[in-house]
């Protein structure tokens, strides 16, 4: 019963945040992750009342198959930017940005922490650094995607934005595993080509086999039924089918191995979208039924933050270092390659502002880092660090941007006037005449 106490919290004290956030025009994820924090157990939660927030982390936890589930219908919808119509303009443009962004993201890390390695050897190793440079090639989808929903934003630059930020799981898996696997050899002195190579093939192989596989099932079973209702029903169970089936693992020769959630349900919307002819439909349906989970997931991952990491004066020193390289990395890398390919010169100032978000997949990334001991936790803080700075300012800095580059239109005065007459309509007679004899006295 607490479980289900506590995601009702979360979804009106989020839902209501966002009232207030409104008065400054900040983006609903700002005001869903503060919410998270308000209500963790670093504040509210502290009181250990009941309803009132998250008495610890373990109440946080049990509300994590939510998150999982909000991911996996975060990447169901971004596989829809894959349609073949849309590949065949922005395909070529987004997979060369999605990886140089990437690489320079990690470039930028690696180089800033090895030489901080030299200066402070006692506090950061070599293999946590390069650990860390790997973890910075990811990219919050959740973020992004509900951004540009709120907003309704539309161009090139969305276009663009959306397929480079799904690349970047691809990217950043393969990027990790190597890093990882370096990391691993140098803590221990043994190198594993196996544990380097296989275990990122398989797992990326692995998942698009599977989504693609369930994409194609799908399909075939949508057109056994009739009713959009039915049909909205069979898509959100295979959602939630390839998030159950993502978290099995299994042993290839001798390696440990596993599906990566994100890019088997981004799959599974690809071919879905792509050979489904009533797949707009029912992705626009699924988009709507998804908005109450992940409001909750953004509340959750503001709950989850750890703002213990503030009163350790190195780890934020490094972690100041993580961020400045990382963003210049994506910045710089998003910019170089969309000048590269014959970007627009909006695309190419803006679009690595937008890329500078990072959550969920960092996150994953560091229990794996959890195998380095002492250098484990302290990536895991320095991450824990970077995705509380950036999850705040990400979202306004994303608003900002599609603002700047004409991505976000702002409605027609006739359409504001007709919502004030409406709204004033609905009023009662008396506050309607106190307004008019206010009106009048000014």
């Amino acid at each position: 019963m607490t479980a289900i106490l506590n995601l009702a919290v979360a979804l009106l004290a989020g839902l209501l945040m966002t009232r207030i956030f409104s008065r400054w025009h900040l983006p609903d994820v700002t005001a869903f992750l503060v919410t998270g924090v308000l209500i963790g157990p670093f504040v509210l939660g502290r009181l250990g009342i009941p309803g009132l927030g998250f008495a610890s982390y373990d109440q946080v936890e049990a509300l994590s198959m939510i998150s999982d589930v909000a991911m996996g219908f975060i990447a169901f919808s971004i596989g829809n930017e894959f349609r073949l119509s849309q590949l065949k303009k922005t395909g070529k443009q987004a997979m060369v940005i999605g990886v140089l962004q990437a690489l320079a993201a990690l470039a930028f890390v690696d180089i800033a922490l090895v030489i901080f390695h030299f200066l402070r050897p006692d506090v950061l190793s070599v293999p946590a650094a390069i650990t860390l440079g790997a973890i910075a090639t990811a990219t919050a989808p959740a973020t992004t995607l509900m951004v540009v929903r709120q907003y309704k934003a539309k161009g090139e630059l969305t276009d663009l934005l959306l397929p480079i930020v799904a690349l970047d799981d691809a990217v950043g898996l393969v990027a990790f595993a190597v890093s990882f696997g370096i990391a691993r050899a140098m803590d221990s002195a043994q190198l594993s080509i196996a544990s380097i190579l296989l275990s990122p093939l398989i797992e990326i192989v692995g998942s698009l086999l599977l989504g693609a596989l369930a994409g194609f099932v799908l399909t075939k079973l949508e057109t056994m039924f009739r009713s959009n209702s039915n049909r909205l029903s069979l898509s959100i169970a295979f959602i939630f089918l390839m998030v159950g089936l993502s978290a099995v693992d299994f042993t290839v020769a001798g390696v440990e191995c596993g599906f990566s959630p994100l890019l088997v349900c981004m799959m599974l919307g690809t071919v879905f979208c792509n050979i489904c002819p009533l797949s707009d439909d029912l992705m626009s349906r699924a988009d709507k039924w998804s908005t109450p989970m992940l409001a909750v997931f953004f509340v959750v991952s503001g709950a989850n933050l750890r703002l213990s990491v503030f009163s350790q004066g190195v780890l934020v020193l490094i972690g100041v270092v993580y961020i400045i390289a990382r963003s210049a990395g994506k910045y710089c890398g998003a910019r170089w390659s969309a000048k590269a390919v014959g970007c627009d010169h909006t695309v190419q100032k803006y679009l690595g502002i937008m890329l500078l978000p990072q959550e969920g997949v960092a996150l994953g990334m560091c229990v794996s880092a959890q195998a380095l001991g002492a250098d484990g936790e302290l990536i895991r803080n320095i991450i824990l660090f970077s995705v509380l700075i950036y999850e705040l300012v990400g979202p306004l800095a994303t608003k900002e941007s599609l603002k700047a580059a004409g991505a976000i239109t702002e409605k027609p005065k006739e359409v504001l006037e007709r919502r004030e007459r409406k709204l004033a309509e609905a009023e009662p007679k008396e506050l309607l005449e106190r307004r008019k004899e206010r009106a009048g006295k000014k």
